[in-house]
């Protein structure tokens, strides 16, 4: 009797489909009429600008919030708009306005001499699902971890001490909510702006008394240079009859109807992958050659039941402990909560356990579980470089710098020539620089690796990689190259001459690193852009070779080398600097 019932339900729906348009139409035009009415440019503005962070609206400053506004003198109409949206979420709770409110919000602000109509502050709406009907307290209860990591990372105070360190971290923590909304919610670009607007709204209506805060948090999330996703159309509002918004909302119901088909397509098509990885797993894993499969108790015991005081790091897919097997052998387990990262985990296992290189960490062993898995890899006892640039006790020689940058160019280059196909690595960094007891430099990390086959240039992909690292060409076109490693390993040679971050925040603008290193170049001066902890002990000519091989590895994809070149040019600069007696070098050209 059940399946009968369901089965007549079923009946049903695919008879609705089938009806004729108009009588679609007749059906939902009440729904249109009330929306229409609900769009009434009668309705108020409910936040007061008058009480607001108040700038000036019209003046071009505040930025461009890494091109998410559509202009250049926009910055100031946002930075007041958020901070009044910050006032009211802390009185009602609610975030954004509908599009009624906000049209009449903006002519207020229009109203203030500014021209916010192509701003694009009108995707900051209410009203189309999701994020963008999240109250305070959904934030809190759905977004709770971001946004508690954004307030950790972006701890400015009065006295603005530590402005530069604070903002680098503020702006990677923002750029990383942009990354993981998009990749592990399936968002588009637009959607992921409503949601991570909305935690930056929920922070700014707990602090709405901290004015220097504010003003702290919008210099360094709007004004600082750092890339976005621009949106192409700059259209004005312009205003219509009531007759056409009638057309153009029916219009839009079309549109969605069709978008929710696809979305649903899109749905069933993700559920099918990601079961089909699961069965990879199980079908492929326990036959890989040169990786063994460990049992779960061996890996526990290993890491001390994952111990915090084993924890040593954490990378895309998940944290990474150190531990010892019962054989004796010390290794870092990494920890993969299964949900959204089995391809992940399959891909590291069946694609790369093979890659063998002594530049490359070696992936020893997994474990797969229902709801885990683990990844078991050699454990490289000197941590990261990360570690030794900006740690305080940690240094290394000019000697040192070149080698390393030589051992990570060499396990690129690997990779890049692999017989079975081009491997991209995508996330190359300096925490994913491994060094070991001879500081020798290993790779790591080959989540969000991609095989180019033999007679491809490219493939097509969703862009990832790490906030400052990724080239700008694969942001704007999705195609994954060798190029796009090149771009990396770049700006990483450049960290490791430098012993700079990769945003350098102590000019007057906050300008990423290759752009800084070319403002030493224009000026002359090479001496400020050479790590302070070298102590001047290194040629002048080997220093300047790696600084142009860097700045070329930056530069459009046209002129950068093949990572074969970069390894002969720093050949080139560590013979001239072993040949050579190091001593403090006069960089004035």
């Amino acid at each position: 009797m059940a399946k009968r019932v369901v089965s007549s339900r079923k009946l049903h729906l695919s008879t609705c489909w089938k009806l004729h348009p108009l009588t679609i139409l007749v059906l939902i035009f009440p729904f249109i009429l009330k929306l229409v009415n609900t769009q009434s440019p009668r309705t108020k503005c409910n936040l007061d600008f008058q009480k607001s962070y108040r700038r000036n609206f019209s003046a071009c400053e505040g930025g461009n919030w890494g091109g998410f506004l559509t202009q250049n003198c926009c910055g100031g109409a946002l930075d007041g708009y958020l901070y009044a949206l910050g006032q009211t979420a802390n009185r009602t709770g609610q975030i954004y306005l509908n599009a009624s409110e906000q049209s009449s919000c903006l002519d207020q602000m229009k109203n203030l001499d500014a021209d916010v109509m192509i701003c694009g502050i009108e995707r900051l709406t209410s009203g189309a699902g999701g994020c963008s009907d999240f109250t305070v307290n959904d934030v809190i209860n759905k977004l709770g971890d971001r946004l508690g990591s954004l307030a950790n990372n972006c701890m400015f105070s009065r006295d603005d001490g530590g402005f530069n360190s604070k903002c680098v971290s503020c702006l990677e923590t923002w750029e990383k909510l942009r990354q993981t909304m998009g990749s592990t919610g399936g968002l588009l670009q637009n959607d992921v702006n409503v949601c991570r607007f909305a935690v930056l709204v929920t922070l700014i209506s707990q602090r709405t008394d901290n004015i220097h805060w504010v003003q702290a948090l919008y210099k360094c999330l709007g004004e600082s240079d750092y890339g976005g996703d621009v949106p192409k159309s700059k259209t004005r509002r312009s205003k219509i009859g009531p007759a056409l918004l009638v057309a153009g909302i029916i219009g839009i119901v079309v549109v969605l109807i069709f978008v929710a088909w696809i979305v649903l397509k899109k749905r069933t098509r993700s559920n099918v992958s990601l079961s089909s990885h699961r069965e990879a797993s199980k079908d492929l894993l326990p036959d890989v050659p040169g990786c063994q499969k460990i049992p779960t108790k061996e890996i526990y015991a290993a890491t001390k039941n994952l111990n915090v005081l084993n924890f040593i790091g954490e990378g895309i897919a998940g944290k990474v402990y150190k531990g010892v097997l019962s054989n004796g052998r010390h290794v870092a387990v990494k920890h993969i909560v299964k949900d959204g990262y089995a391809e992940t985990f399959v891909r590291e296992v069946t694609s790369l356990s093979h890659v063998r290189h002594p530049n490359l960490v070696s992936l020893l062993g997994y474990c797969e579980e229902e709801e885990e898995c683990f990844l078991i890899y050699e454990l490289c006892s000197n941590g990261n470089l990360s570690e030794w640039l900006y740690g305080g006790e940690k240094a290394l020689s000019w000697i040192q710098r070149l080698e390393i940058a030589i051992d990570s160019a060499q396990g690129l280059w690997f990779l890049h020539s692999y017989p079975e196909g081009c491997i991209v690595h995508r996330d190359i960094k300096p925490t994913n620089i491994l060094l070991d007891d001879n500081l020798q430099a290993k790779l790591s990390d080959f989540g969000l690796s991609k095989i180019i086959d033999h007679g491809r240039s490219y493939v097509s992909s969703e862009v990832r990689g790490t906030f400052g690292y990724v080239d700008p060409e694969y942001r704007r076109n999705h195609q994954v190259n060798p190029s796009g490693d090149v771009y990396s390993f770049g700006i990483v040679l450049l960290q490791i001459i430098s012993g700079k971050r990769v945003i350098n925040l102590n000019l007057k603008k906050p300008m990423s690193l290759h752009k800084m290193a070319k403002l030493f170049i224009r000026e002359g001066n090479m001496m400020e852009f050479a790590d302070p902890k070298m102590n001047g002990e290194f040629t002048r000519e080997a220093f300047y070779i790696t600084l142009r091989l860097a700045l070329s590895c930056t530069a459009h994809k046209q002129q950068r080398p093949t990572m074969e070149e970069v390894i002969t040019r720093l050949e080139e600069a560590l013979d001239i600097s072993s040949s050579s007696k190091a001593t403090r070098s006069d960089l004035s050209f």
